[in-house]
């Protein structure tokens, strides 16, 4: 009796769709680190504390930066206490638990940081952090 040996099907691996996540994933990543950056390189001189940490983005985080004349900017573009309210509002009402950075200049008053959080707070965001920059050592 003569048996068939059949060979098994080769298992390709498509490579193609791999490449075109990987090019994706690439341009993703590059994109959101532009934008991160550019939000710290406002004119914004965030006040020096000793434990102060480094200033790691997480993901979805939004900056909120206050100049030292009091004038709030968020996404390169500045913004009256109401536009703000609203922005976040929106925000608020898909994202529930929004991560905020506020960094404030070290020379703005206290009131103008206080108004801010006060925003925050009333489109519903508690989570709200402050930018520190780490003291550096004297030599």
């Amino acid at each position: 009796m003569k048996f068939q040996t059949r060979e098994p099907d080769s298992a390709a691996f498509p490579l193609a769709p791999m490449i075109d996540v990987v090019f994706l994933l690439l341009i993703f990543f590059i994109a959101t680190m532009q934008f991160s950056q550019s939000e710290r390189e406002l004119n914004v001189s965030v006040p020096v504390a000793e434990e102060g940490a480094d200033a790691k983005q997480t993901v979805g985080e939004i900056i909120v930066n206050v100049r030292e004349d009091g004038g709030v900017i968020v996404d390169n573009s500045e913004m009256t206490q109401d536009q703000l309210y609203g922005k976040l509002t929106r925000i608020a009402a898909v994202h529930k638990n929004q991560a905020i950075r506020i960094r404030g200049d070290g020379k703005v008053e206290y009131q103008k940081i206080v108004e801010v959080i006060d925003v925050c707070q009333k489109a519903g965001i508690p989570n709200i952090s402050f930018a520190t920059q780490v003291q550096r050592r004297r030599k």
